[in-house]
């Protein structure tokens, strides 16, 4: 799958969200957007992610982002673990990966040492006009929210 880089324009979407309704992209253009791609909702890096998301919410806020988690886990899922983390940002549900697939946040991985086709860990910060700003792939998930930090000069 082909990955976005900066400059590109950010694929528009619309997903069920965890809290019953829906976020499309382009209804947020004006912000600034961090869209997150993780594996699986309530695996432990996930949380561990999703928990420092939730953990610098506010300064993220304060500096003009909003935060969007995407996976294809069902709403259901995502509602639980929403619930269970008290995660206060958007967590929508992409089981038909389209979305995952046209922002290049599906494909192959080395998982335990095996190649295996799954969610690409993946970062992509989209600016006010819908251009994307930053992109990473394949990060880790303890201690990304830091590092994407640093790098947005947020630190």
């Amino acid at each position: 799958m082909p990955r976005l880089a900066p400059g590109d324009l950010a694929p528009d979407f619309t997903l069920p969200t965890a809290d019953g309704g829906s976020v499309t992209l382009s209804d947020l253009r004006g912000r600034r957007v961090i869209v997150y791609f993780y594996p699986a909702a309530g695996t432990p890096g996930c949380t561990t992610e999703a928990c420092d998301f939730r953990d610098s919410l506010a300064s993220l806020h304060g500096a003009g982002f909003t935060v969007v988690g995407i996976s294809p886990d069902e709403v259901n899922k995502l509602a639980a673990f929403a619930e269970a983390e008290h995660l206060t940002f958007p967590l929508a549900s992409d089981p038909s990966r389209e979305v995952l697939e046209a922002w290049g946040a599906w494909g192959e991985k080395t998982l335990y040492g095996k190649t295996v086709t799954g969610v690409i860990r993946s970062t992509v910060v989209v600016d006010a006009e819908g251009r994307v700003e930053l992109a990473q792939y394949n990060v880790k998930a303890t201690g990304h929210v830091a590092k994407l930090r640093r790098n947005l000069g947020l630190d």
